[in-house]
């Protein structure tokens, strides 16, 4: 690990002296933990109560002086904070679940029942008591849509908007005996429409004329939210400090000398809330974790700044030097190295008056449409990236948004090798936890306002043409945003609306607002600014953001056609031969490609009644086409069949008609698979060729719905989920569909050299008819590169069914790079030979290794395949080198370190699906309730093994008290559950 090096100079950038920032510089660095401040911030989230405002006959002068809520009054429950009215109705039972079958149905809709339905009074107490010099801030990061504020009898207006942030001076509110009492009235928006019966995009548009999230009124993913998403739906807190305050640091940093030389631009608004003028200074700190200890480095500015009473001003740091410091990578192409800056503000006479921190990334990002491919380039630390994501709507419908369930949902994301997540248009500005999720775990984020095509001139009724009737709130709010969100190294770049593009003086002054610096713009090679002159032009801290890319709308500027024409999508079950051939999709980069996401049927058990339970019925029209026709229920939660008469035959029932709900559920899962990973191996078959990137349409549902989705609203994984992780490994091995060769993508800067391929097609009977290895070639970066023809279907004697193996390996040491499983079936056929063979029990020696840190288990649990027979293998492998024998060798020793957890079967054959799954029991179980423990995180599921295999999953999972867990494996061919420990 390089050792950073720390400089103070003044504006430019020339001549300067380094400091080494050794031991010596870190023991003499100031640590800022352990200063005296008086600034301290509680954040507010226990103890709230609510109540429908018409219940209340109070004022909330009273509330909060002489009439605070009584412990007999009904009408008062426990609130959800941060959270909405419905959040709180349902965790008091209030409401039947929205999310569980058809009880959406049964609740009351704001277009029916009017505004004053949902509008509610939510009340807390806390202790404050600041001294005679402090200043109190009471602090709301997100309300939807208006708020009256009163606390201790002192009322405050929060205007509208459901993406600004509000601080409000209360320190003459604050009660002498330090308690104090806080009520606020929450208002829905202004225009939450109704739901016509035709349902639709947006139900009937009305929404879109107000500053807030437009999923609300449903989707064709999505069931309409009752209340508009109304409620403090982000954090809410205190903070008391002196009498300067920090406001919005903006901190950029800048490359030279291919990233060795690396400086820190810090500038932040100063405001002086107190009556007199003040004297003060300023600090900042950069520290971080290097090789176990901490690094540290300060600045102290020596001179005087004065700030006017009741006013403010805008400080810049001096520039901060770095010497080859860490850089953050996005998911799959390095290290999301972070550090942690802390700027202080110290007052004459008072002390340290205000403090902020923020963790920050270095890295530099550009964005530009590629000239081969026409679709957008992206580039981090002057390195493309073949973007690999998905579309994000938000993590739960009722906005329980938690950091336990933002970190689950990113780290799923990166689990599945994804490296951007778009946050579309008709949702929300993402909280800060998101992006803290995104900073750690490598995802580039796409942020886009909240404007979408459907709300925005067009559907069924047409929709209002001019987007929000406030623009100037429409601006403030994103205006405000942006302060709030970019310092994020996660955040890739913005966009004005989706499908559509803003009304053109929004537009206009979003362009002017989100112009780049020079530094980070796109620079013609025959006409190359100096870029240390680019940087003396203007500050990059001084923009607004000026370090990402402003595009006005998800179809244009190198996204689709990027003239606008709808040309995203499809949004169907497809062949999966089809994503690899030259007519599937014209253009660079597709921003939306939608598919099929049907969950396990545990998952279907646990949110819907058995009237739900009930399969599709399978209507073969004239054509020969099948249509699927699902339950009411299941339309409700939006299905998405997985046929397409006309275009596309029965995915499922190529497996054999489904006979329940656990079959056809299994059925789904292996179409899943199938699917996802032929989607993203289609892309990256023409990577820089054809495409620049794909974003799947969507990752996961904010509600129980059936469709788009790699994990359920639950947390349980499908299948599909362990196709995109294999698909999109930095480094893969895959069949492409079309033509039949076998190809490797390189997505990395490295060149992969050495390497070896063994292709193996095994039959139903676990015998191994073809064998083939390709050795010692090598892989440019960057670069897919067809390999061999698999000739297997052009034998002479194929079987009609059968599986392939593609393992490619370091031929140093014989190390496995990337494998990948395929089941397939010779053109025109299908897989119903699959049907007899569940009725094999293969041999799978099954061991496992636990540790336990409090309530997290973490498991390795080691999978053979004991049935290795040589004479089962073909002459022509046995021609081939002896490398495979070297393998088997080498992965399948037995391993003394382990225990035994289980032994079974007897039959041969491929052990074919294999899906663990975690349980838990305790003494309240009741028959027919889910039993899973969720989330849990494997490092590989749905998984095959070949006879002589070996394979290790990790699985990590926290467990509820008061419950003792099981780990089982199922499998096509094994059986019945097994218990691992």
């Amino acid at each position: 690990m390089s050792t950073p090096f720390f400089v103070v100079g003044s504006n430019g950038h020339r001549n300067r002296p380094s400091i080494d920032t050794g031991s010596a510089a870190v023991s003499a660095s100031v640590d800022l933990g352990s200063r005296y401040s008086k600034m301290v911030k509680k954040v507010l989230d226990e103890g709230w109560l609510a109540a429908r405002s018409t219940d209340i006959k109070v004022t909330g002068i009273k509330l909060t002086t002489t009439n605070p809520p009584s412990p007999d009054d009904s009408h008062w429950m426990p609130a959800a904070i941060p959270g909405t009215v419905l959040a709180t109705l349902l965790k008091n039972n209030r409401i039947p679940d929205p999310f569980y079958g058809l009880k959406n149905k049964a609740i009351m809709d704001i277009g029916d029942s009017g505004r004053k339905y949902y509008t509610f009074w939510f009340f807390t107490t806390f202790e404050c008591k600041p001294s005679s010099d402090e200043h109190v801030e009471l602090n709301f990061r997100a309300i939807n849509y208006s708020a009256e504020v009163y606390l201790n009898g002192h009322q405050t207006m929060l205007p509208k908007g459901m993406f600004r942030r509000h601080s409000i001076n209360v320190t003459d509110y604050i009660n002498s005996n330090g308690q104090n009492m806080l009520a606020v009235l929450v208002h829905p928006p202004d225009h939450p429409g109704t739901i016509p019966p035709q349902g639709g995009q947006g139900g009937d548009h009305e929404i879109g004329k107000d500053v807030a999230a437009q999923y609300v009124q449903g989707w064709d993913w999505m069931a309409p939210i009752r209340d508009r998403n109304t409620g403090i739906w982000d954090e809410v807190s205190i903070t008391v400090a002196g009498p300067v305050k920090i406001v919005d640091p903006h901190l950029v940093s800048s490359f030279f000398d291919d990233y060795k030389r690396v400086y820190l631009h810090a500038t932040t608004e100063l405001v002086n809330r107190s009556s007199n003028a003040v004297n003060c200074s300023m600090k900042i700190q950069v520290s971080t974790e290097l090789e176990g200890n901490t690094f540290s480095i300060e600045h102290l500015q020596a001179k005087q700044l004065s700030i006017p009473a009741k006013s403010h001003v805008q400080y810049t740091f001096p520039e901060l030097f770095f010497y080859k410091p860490n850089l953050w990578w996005p998911n799959g192409m390095g290290k999301q190295s972070l550090y942690n800056v802390e700027i202080t503000v110290d007052v004459d006479g008072y002390g340290e008056s205000d403090a902020w921190s923020h963790h920050f990334g270095f890295r530099k990002i550009q964005s530009e449409i590629d000239s081969a491919t026409g679709g957008r380039l992206f580039k981090v630390n002057g390195e493309p990236i073949f973007i690999r994501g998905g579309n994000w709507i938000l993590s739960d419908g009722l906005l329980r948004l938690s950091k336990k369930r933002y970190e689950t949902d990113i780290k799923f994301h990166a689990d599945m090798n994804l490296n951007m997540i778009r946050c579309w248009g008709g949702g929300l500005a993402e909280r800060p936890d998101f992006y803290h999720y995104c900073d750690i775990y490598g995802l580039l984020v796409w942020q886009e306002f909240w404007i979408t095509g459907d709300v925005d001139g067009r559907g069924d009724p047409v929709s209002n043409p001019n987007g929000p009737l406030d623009h100037d709130l429409f601006l403030y709010c994103a205006r405000d945003t942006v302060k709030l969100l970019r310092n994020h190294p996660s955040l890739a770049l913005w966009v004005g609306v989706n499908e559509q593009t803003p009304p053109d003086d929004i537009n206009k002054a979003l362009t002017n607002d989100l112009k780049l610096h020079p530094f980070f713009l796109k620079v013609n090679e025959n006409d190359r600014l100096n870029e240390e002159k680019a940087l003396t032009l203007t500050d990059p801290s001084q923009y607004l953001d000026g370090t990402r890319v402003y595009i006005k709308g998800s179809l244009w500027e190198g996204f689709a056609d990027s003239q606008g024409g709808w040309t995203d999508g499809p949004y169907e079950i497809q062949n999966p031969e089809d994503f690899f051939k030259d007519d599937y999709y014209k253009y660079g980069f597709n921003p939306e490609v939608g598919n099929v996401g049907m969950p396990v049927a545990a998952t279907i058990r646990a949110t819907m009644p058995k009237e739900g339970w009930a399969i599709p019925l399978f209507n073969e029209l004239p054509s020969g086409y099948v249509e699927e026709v699902a339950n009411p229920i299941w339309v409700y939660h939006k299905y998405i069949p997985y046929s397409k008469p006309g275009s596309v035959h029965d995915q499922i029932l190529l497996y054999g008609k489904p006979k329940d709900l656990d079959d056809f559920c299994l059925k789904a899962q292996l179409v899943n698979y199938v699917q996802y990973r032929a989607l993203l191996e289609g892309w990256t078959s023409r990577m820089w060729t054809k495409y620049t990137g794909v974003l799947i349409w969507k990752t996961q549902n904010p509600w129980t719905g059936l469709r788009g989705q790699f994990y359920d609203h639950l947390h349980d994984q499908t299948a599909g989920f362990y196709g995109c992780r294999h698909a999109a490994e930095p480094v893969h091995v895959q069949l492409n569909l079309a033509t039949y060769f076998i190809e490797v993508v390189n997505t990395t800067s490295n060149e992969l050299a050495d390497v070896s391929i063994e292709v193996s097609v095994w039959d139903l009977d676990g015998t191994c008819p073809y064998y083939k290895m390709s050795e010692n070639f090598s892989v440019p970066s960057k670069k897919t590169l067809p390999i061999t023809e698999m000739k297997y279907p052009k034998s002479k004697t194929p079987k009609a069914v059968y599986f392939l193996l593609l393992k490619l390996y370091n031929k140093a040491d014989s190390t496995i790079i990337s494998r990948n499983f395929y089941w397939l079936h010779l053109p025109g056929g299908d897989y119903k030979l699959l049907e007899s063979y569940r009725q094999k029990k293969v041999p799978i020696k099954t061991t496992s290794e636990i540790s336990i840190s409090g309530s997290t288990y973490n498991v390795r649990v080691h999978n053979h395949y004991r049935g290795f027979d040589s004479s089962s293998t073909s002459s022509e492998m046995e021609k081939e080198s002896g490398l495979m024998k070297k393998l088997y060798n080498r992965f399948c020793k037995e391993d003394d370190n382990v225990r035994v957890s289980e032994i079974n079967g007897a039959d041969v054959g491929v052990a074919f699906f294999l899906n663990f799954s975690v349980h838990g029991s305790n003494r309240d179980h009741k028959k027919g309730e889910d039993t899973r423990i969720l989330p849990v995180h494997y490092s590989d599921n749905y998984f095959s093994l070949v006879p002589g295999e070996k394979m290790v999953v990790i699985i990590s999972f926290d467990v509820p008290k008061g419950v003792t867990p099981r780990i089982t494996l199922h499998g096509w061919n094994y059986d019945s559950a097994h218990t691992v420990h």
